[in-house]
């Protein structure tokens, strides 16, 4: 019995003994780095080997998996993936690209897509937001309701859309026969949606049609929740005096809004600006499956990830595919540089 109870002492003495000796080594280990980030500041380089450091681990992962598939996209586009010998043809598929007319209607599609969401989401959710920011009950609960969209599966929430929307079935069509108007094809018409709503007095080929203006309303219910969330966020540190001497000033809503609410915000708004657009660029899923293939009805719901899937995978045309993929990242590149020359003078910061 006491012979048990010696060797668990010892044992207890010598995982004490351990844990002190990893402590120390440990705390020698901290004090040479230390020692050595000290060393490097006190150099010409500065903080640059530190941060390099610090980074590392973090470039190694976008190195390994974003810059180097990008560039060899770019290796690939440069061949004809359609012969067996894939023999180099340098900048053909771009040349080819810029002469299809598919490329530019997908072009065109992106285009009706980017600027018919972002704007009507971010107003609509700014809106909210304020509304939400004005209540002082229930904002938690309201704030769950309204991010739940952008949590739930994009697939899972456009297939229960493109249910709701379905010409025959669908309960939106039941709805409208039921108050007397006459059902839509939706998803299945190509012709556009400003000729469907205004009766045909614009003509069918203006504006997006009315299958991807079905896709535009999902985009919009789907990604208002988070950009409401980010405004609640932005707006909570407003100072309220701002907005107190405004309002004894004799300033209504909308000049306090336009004179001290947007400007304290534009540094949210810059950011929902830009990670939106390039959002809406690389959209994909959405389309996918509301309209099955992506691609709509004569091919009014192709926009260019659609246009490039199809390629890669439909077609057999990797080198092509790599080819508009290419242009397609060179133009979110530009597109955010603009943004960030533009807008970005347009942002206040404290």
């Amino acid at each position: 019995m006491w012979f048990r109870v010696l060797i668990a002492l010892g044992g207890l003495a010598a995982l004490a003994a351990l844990h002190r000796t990893l402590i120390q080594g440990l705390d020698r280990l901290l004090a040479a780095l230390d020692a050595l980030f000290d060393a490097l500041r006190g150099k010409r380089w500065r903080d640059a080997p530190l941060a390099l450091f610090l980074l590392s681990p973090a470039v190694a992962i976008l190195g390994l998996f974003g810059m180097a598939p990008l560039f060899y996209a770019v290796y690939l586009s440069l061949f004809n993936s359609r012969r067996p010998d894939r023999p180099f043809i340098g900048l053909a598929n771009y040349s080819r690209a810029l002469t299809q007319p598919d490329f530019w209607k997908s072009l065109l599609v992106t285009v009706y897509y980017v600027v018919g969401t972002i704007p009507v989401t971010m107003m609509l959710s700014f809106l909210v937001a304020t509304l939400l920011y004005r209540i002082a009950r229930g904002r938690g609960f309201f704030r769950t309701v309204y991010f739940l969209p952008y949590i739930t599966a994009v697939v899972a929430a456009a297939t229960v859309w493109a249910a709701l929307l379905h010409p025959q079935d669908g309960p939106v069509n039941a709805l409208l026969v039921w108050l007397g108007f006459q059902p839509k094809s939706w998803l299945l018409e190509s012709r556009g949606a400003l000729w469907v709503f205004s009766g045909g007095w614009i003509p069918a080929d203006i504006g997006p049609s009315l299958a991807l203006f079905c896709i535009m309303l999902f985009e919009i219910w789907h990604s208002s929740g988070f950009m409401i969330v980010i405004f609640l966020a932005g707006l909570t540190v407003i100072p309220r005096d701002l907005e107190e001497a405004a309002r004894i000033d004799g300033a209504g809503w909308f000049q306090a809004t336009r004179a001290v609410t947007l400007p304290i915000l534009s540094p949210t708004i810059f950011f929902l600006l830009v990670v939106s657009t390039i959002k809406a660029f690389q959209a994909f899923n959405s389309f996918y499956a509301m309209t099955g293939n992506g691609r709509g009805p004569q091919n009014t719901t192709q926009n260019l990830t659609v246009y490039i899937y199809a390629n890669f995978y439909e077609f057999g045309r990797i080198g092509y595919g790599c080819a508009v993929a290419t242009l397609l990242a060179i133009g979110i590149v530009v597109m955010t540089a603009v943004q960030w020359r533009l807008a970005g003078r347009r942002v206040h910061y404290e």
